[in-house]
């Protein structure tokens, strides 16, 4: 120990503790990605419910029209909702290959490694699709109880 020249003792540390600090940057950035992404996800959600009802005021005369013609509350909320389904599905397809990639090559500089499941996407994907027809429901449901009269009348 003398030939070292080292002033005071070895300053030593237990194995978990060393681990700790060693991704504890990792774990400080999830945290921010996380704060980030419920950030982003409320921020999608006023943007989508904008657009609801934007394109609920727009569409007010068809709506009005449809309604006149027999169609029904389920049948207007369907529509509206399969409207703002098809952004989010496709959105979807064209993620997947992109994050398996990403994902595969951020987990490959780990020393142990996880596989993904296809599943876990699948699962992500209808929690996407939930939260954009949540989002958009509640406006598609008070857009179709309208009475057509009103919509006929509005322009």
């Amino acid at each position: 120990w003398a030939a070292t020249n080292q002033p005071g003792p070895i300053d030593r540390i237990f194995v978990s503790d060393y681990m700790e600090q060693l991704y504890q940057d990792m774990t400080r950035e999830a945290q921010f990605l996380s704060a980030f992404a419920v950030i982003a996800i409320l921020l999608a959600c006023l943007g989508l419910f904008g657009i609801a009802v934007s394109t609920a005021e727009r569409r007010t005369k068809e709506i009005g029209i449809r309604k006149a013609m027999g169609a029904g509350n389920g049948q207007i909320v369907t529509l509206l909702l399969w409207q703002f389904a098809q952004p989010v599905l496709w959105a979807n397809v064209i993620a997947w290959p992109v994050a398996w990639w990403l994902m595969r090559r951020w987990l490959s500089g780990f020393a142990y490694h996880i596989d993904l499941h296809l599943w876990v996407f699948a699962a992500v994907s209808l929690g996407a699709l939930a939260i954009a027809l949540a989002t958009v429901a509640v406006q598609a449901f008070l857009t179709a109880r309208q009475k057509p009269v009103l919509a006929l009348r509005y322009e």
